[in-house]
């Protein structure tokens, strides 16, 4: 049975349509360097939440869903760097985008919240 709520497929989709940006850049010393920086921040969280999900501990959970936010929140950064600059023709088509990055942060630290209580409570 499919879940209605995977966000391990939401962070992989939200990976993809970064790459998607990443691949209209501009070819110039500054889009080469936001694109590198991009690639490696918007690739990370999908899988350190695969790996939070394997956890050998609630401290390592919380480790490597601190990690994804942590790649989450430098991504934003280049997205609004990406608009601001503008490093694409259109900026403010990225509004979606800089959206679900936005609530993906939120649902992070949430879950990193209730962790953090759950773990003071053992």
């Amino acid at each position: 049975m499919k879940r209605d709520y995977d966000l391990q497929e939401r962070l992989i989709e939200f990976a993809v349509r970064i790459l998607n940006v990443v691949e209209i850049l501009p070819d110039s010393r500054a889009g080469n360097h936001v694109a590198g920086q991009l690639v490696r921040s918007c690739t990370s969280p999908a899988p350190n939440y695969g790996e939070a999900q394997s956890a050998e501990s609630r401290k390592d959970f919380i480790h490597k869903m601190k990690i994804a936010l942590k790649e989450l929140r430098e991504t934003l950064v280049w997205l609004l760097i990406i608009q601001r600059k503008p490093l694409v023709d259109a900026p403010d088509k990225l509004s979606s985008i800089i959206e679900e990055n936005n609530e993906l942060i939120s649902i992070f630290v949430v879950s990193i919240t209730t962790a953090q209580k759950n773990l003071k409570k053992q």
